[in-house]
């Protein structure tokens, strides 16, 4: 049934990697709909700036929070702050991430795409469950890609030790949060919290130009063919904002429209596994606020 009720109006929305490109305006369009924003990303000089701007043109109440959300003390760091400052949450967009044509490792020893365009999503959405149980109804949105249609989780070698590969990755993390969308909306079945993926497009923003080498010059270039941030944000907006989609759980999006997605991203076994991955690599040390539904 559609809930005709729903409205952003004095809703609690959290977004990540909200200081440029389509989470910016995504963060300004929920703004703008009387949402309560929460923005969150590594440059504290940035998000203040931000959070100033949106807070200036649209009148709403719009927080930020600093945080590196590669790592795992600073996922850990903005979830608690987070419920520091606040008792519910009604929308969580997990949308930062990044390319890396390069092999990096974070500080807690992962690949860097893994760790941020993955773990990041899976453990501040564990972090903050309850709090969106609490707030019920309410969303989890996953900005994916279409690039997870190639991707595939490589469990012996999902760290890229062996064979590394920029786009390998990034695929690989892509379906990764597709397949953790739909675990994810398998377990909160019932609650009043749904869980949804989405592509948005290639969008003229940042990604890839992060990248030094061919990968940096090339991507200016790519990107005078891409979307707006304007464009891309739509099925983000749509997704958090929509009556129409109340109570809609374990699907992927885009261009504001459900579509299927790769035939491996709807392995359960894998998904079971992928889950029970990144758990053992990320609630390692602090247990959760509290048990899953």
């Amino acid at each position: 049934m559609v809930e005709r009720a729903w409205t952003l109006k004095d809703k609690a929305v959290l977004i990540t990697g909200a200081t440029n490109g389509i989470g910016k305006v995504t963060a300004h369009r929920l703004a703008a709909q009387g949402a309560h924003v929460t923005i969150v990303s590594r440059n504290a000089e940035k998000c203040r700036a931000v959070a100033d701007e949106i807070r200036s043109q649209t009148g709403a109440v719009v927080d930020w929070i600093a945080a590196d959300l590669s790592v795992l003390a600073g996922i850990e760091e903005a979830a608690a702050e987070y419920r520091a400052r606040n008792d519910r949450l009604h929308v969580l967009i997990n949308n930062a991430g990044a390319f890396f044509a390069e092999r990096l490792v974070t500080a807690d020893g992962y690949e860097m795409t893994f760790a941020l365009n993955h773990l990041n999503y899976f453990l501040l959405t564990l972090r903050l469950r309850d709090l969106l149980l609490a707030s019920a109804p309410a969303r989890i949105i996953n900005v994916s890609s279409d690039a997870h249609y190639g991707g595939v989780i490589d469990f012996d070698d999902i760290m890229g030790e062996r064979k590394y590969s920029g786009w390998r990755a990034y695929s690989q993390s892509k379906l990764a949060n597709v397949m953790f969308t739909y675990s994810l909306a398998r377990q909160l079945d019932g609650t009043g919290v749904t869980a949804n993926a989405l592509h948005p497009g290639f969008v003229a923003t940042g990604f890839g130009r992060n990248n030094s080498g061919w990968v940096g010059l090339f991507m200016p270039i790519v990107h005078l063919f891409a979307l707006k941030p304007e464009k891309g944000a739509e099925t983000s907006v749509y997704l958090a904002s929509s009556p129409a989609v109340s109570g809609v759980s374990g699907k992927y999006f885009a261009n504001c429209r459900e579509k299927p997605s790769s035939k491996r991203s709807y392995d359960v076994a894998a998904q079971e596994k992928l889950w029970a991955l990144s758990e053992q690599l990320t609630l390692k040390t602090v247990p959760a606020p509290s048990s899953a539904p």
